[in-house]
């Protein structure tokens, strides 16, 4: 693949890797086709490597002059628990990423919000509160390093449940990261409702597809997500684009992804 077909739509965009994939594997693809990366730090990551692994992917990234952002740990996190210890042992994997911002310089820091209605509806209030405290700690932490915190939807059936925290955190300047794979594969609500009530504070997207019945992580384009009503909706309400990740499982979902980046986005955020 010639990375001069996709010169103008990476310099735009971001693909999600896990560290551990990154140095293993992936970090001489990344160089050389001038990808910008999300970098995924979770345990496995963040246990297993020290300090000279993260400072020798960081300078090769530097060198290649590509800009990061971070995908922190979401695997059993929750920083809205009402246990007390709980909330401890997250926020201790959080400051581990805070750790490596130095090095990286991400641009934002995305952190999954939490809410399942199933284990916290019952307490919502309390669940609200916890987590408030946590994202502005993480938020003001965040911004001391230059970077943007933001609040992925996963299992969330619709914006109302997230809306109250990004309404308070408006002032931590905590941005939205909207999953539009997430939002069809485990939300009740449609896109149009999403973007009503949490447009606004959209910063980052999480593109890949599915067909609505599970999180499949596809090719743009090879499912049944609607992305042109997303770009347009952007176009119409957005000045700034906000910034645009792939998440694609496997490699050979990237290259259709930027292609179907290319014709439909592209042309949306140049109108």
């Amino acid at each position: 693949m010639d990375s001069r077909e996709y010169s103008s739509i990476l310099q735009h965009v971001h693909v999600n890797i896990p560290f551990t994939m990154l140095i293993d594997s992936y970090l001489p693809l990344f160089l050389e086709h001038g990808v910008n990366p999300e970098i995924g730090l979770d345990a496995a990551a963040l246990d297993g490597f020290d300090a000279s692994d993260f400072n020798a992917v960081a300078g090769r990234i530097r060198q290649r002059q590509l800009a990061v952002t971070f995908h922190a740990p979401f695997m059993d996190m929750s920083p809205g628990s009402p246990d007390p210890q709980i909330r401890e042992v997250t926020r201790r994997r959080f400051e581990q990423v805070l750790r490596l911002m130095p090095l990286f310089r991400p641009k934002t820091v995305v952190c999954h919000a939490g809410y399942e209605g199933r284990r916290y509806g019952f307490s919502r209030d309390e669940w609200i509160e916890m987590s408030l405290g946590m994202w502005r700690w993480l938020a003001e932490r965040v911004s001391a390093e230059g970077g943007r915190l933001m609040l992925e939807n996963v299992y969330e059936h619709g914006p109302e449940e997230l809306c109250c925290l990004f309404e308070q955190l408006a002032a931590d300047q905590v941005g939205f990261c909207f999953d539009v794979g997430h939002q069809q594969a485990f939300g009740k609500a449609g896109m149009d409702r999403w973007l009503t009530q949490l447009g606004p504070f959209i910063g980052q997207l999480h593109l890949h597809d599915n067909h609505g019945e599970a999180d499949d992580h596809i090719a743009l384009g090879s499912g049944t997500i609607d992305f042109t009503g997303l770009f347009d909706w952007l176009a119409a309400h957005r000045g700034r684009p906000p910034i645009v990740t792939l998440e694609p499982h496997e490699e050979k979902e990237l290259w259709p992804s930027l292609e179907y980046l290319a014709r439909r986005w592209l042309p949306a955020v140049s109108r």
